[in-house]
Protein backbone atom coordinates (compact mmCIF):
# COMPACT_ATOMS: atom_id res chain seq x y z
CA UNK A 1 0.00 0.00 0.00
CA UNK A 2 1.30 3.60 -1.15
CA UNK A 3 1.12 5.40 2.60
CA UNK A 4 -2.02 4.99 4.68
CA UNK A 5 -4.48 5.87 1.88
CA UNK A 6 -3.97 5.66 -1.55
CA UNK A 7 -3.05 2.31 -3.22
CA UNK A 8 -2.33 0.93 -6.49
CA UNK A 9 -4.91 -0.14 -9.18
CA UNK A 10 -3.60 -3.93 -8.75
CA UNK A 11 -4.44 -3.63 -4.95
CA UNK A 12 -7.33 -1.72 -5.01
CA UNK A 13 -8.76 -4.18 -7.51
CA UNK A 14 -7.79 -7.22 -5.75
CA UNK A 15 -9.09 -5.97 -2.74
CA UNK A 16 -12.64 -4.78 -3.67
CA UNK A 17 -12.61 -8.14 -5.67
CA UNK A 18 -13.23 -6.43 -9.24
CA UNK A 19 -10.87 -6.46 -12.11
CA UNK A 20 -8.84 -3.32 -12.94
CA UNK A 21 -10.88 -3.00 -16.12
CA UNK A 22 -13.69 -2.56 -14.00
CA UNK A 23 -12.07 0.11 -11.82
CA UNK A 24 -10.63 2.54 -14.53
CA UNK A 25 -14.14 1.58 -15.92
CA UNK A 26 -15.72 3.64 -12.83
CA UNK A 27 -12.97 6.05 -13.07
CA UNK A 28 -13.98 6.82 -16.39
CA UNK A 29 -17.23 7.17 -16.02
CA UNK A 30 -17.33 9.21 -13.23
CA UNK A 31 -18.50 6.94 -10.48
CA UNK A 32 -15.25 7.09 -8.54
CA UNK A 33 -14.53 10.93 -7.93
CA UNK A 34 -10.82 12.28 -8.29
CA UNK A 35 -9.58 13.73 -5.23
CA UNK A 36 -12.18 11.26 -3.23
CA UNK A 37 -11.86 7.96 -4.50
CA UNK A 38 -8.82 7.95 -7.08
CA UNK A 39 -5.82 10.54 -7.65
CA UNK A 40 -2.92 11.31 -10.16
CA UNK A 41 0.26 9.77 -9.53
CA UNK A 42 3.28 11.24 -11.62
CA UNK A 43 6.04 9.46 -9.20
CA UNK A 44 8.81 8.03 -11.21
CA UNK A 45 7.01 8.65 -14.49
CA UNK A 46 9.19 9.94 -17.49
CA UNK A 47 7.95 12.06 -20.08
CA UNK A 48 5.42 12.15 -21.95
CA UNK A 49 3.74 11.78 -18.87
CA UNK A 50 0.83 9.36 -18.22
CA UNK A 51 -0.23 9.23 -14.65
CA UNK A 52 -1.11 6.08 -13.16
CA UNK A 53 -4.21 6.53 -10.55
CA UNK A 54 -3.97 5.60 -6.94
CA UNK A 55 -7.05 4.85 -5.20
CA UNK A 56 -8.45 4.84 -1.72
CA UNK A 57 -9.71 1.67 -1.18
CA UNK A 58 -11.82 2.61 1.84
CA UNK A 59 -13.66 5.65 -0.10
CA UNK A 60 -14.01 3.50 -3.84
CA UNK A 61 -15.50 0.36 -1.18
CA UNK A 62 -18.05 3.04 0.38
CA UNK A 63 -19.41 3.54 -3.53
CA UNK A 64 -19.10 0.18 -5.07
CA UNK A 65 -21.30 -1.27 -2.37
CA UNK A 66 -23.44 1.50 -2.94
CA UNK A 67 -23.98 1.15 -6.31
CA UNK A 68 -24.28 -2.61 -5.64
CA UNK A 69 -27.17 -2.36 -2.88
CA UNK A 70 -29.07 0.41 -5.46
CA UNK A 71 -28.72 -2.25 -8.33
CA UNK A 72 -29.93 -5.37 -6.43
CA UNK A 73 -32.66 -3.26 -4.62
CA UNK A 74 -34.08 -2.01 -8.65
CA UNK A 75 -33.73 -5.56 -9.89
CA UNK A 76 -36.23 -6.36 -6.52
CA UNK A 77 -38.73 -3.98 -7.49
Amino acid sequence: MLGDIWSSSELTAEQLGITEIKLSFLRENGILKPGIHWKSSPLGQKKPWKPKALYNIKMCRKIIYKFHFEEKCDIAA
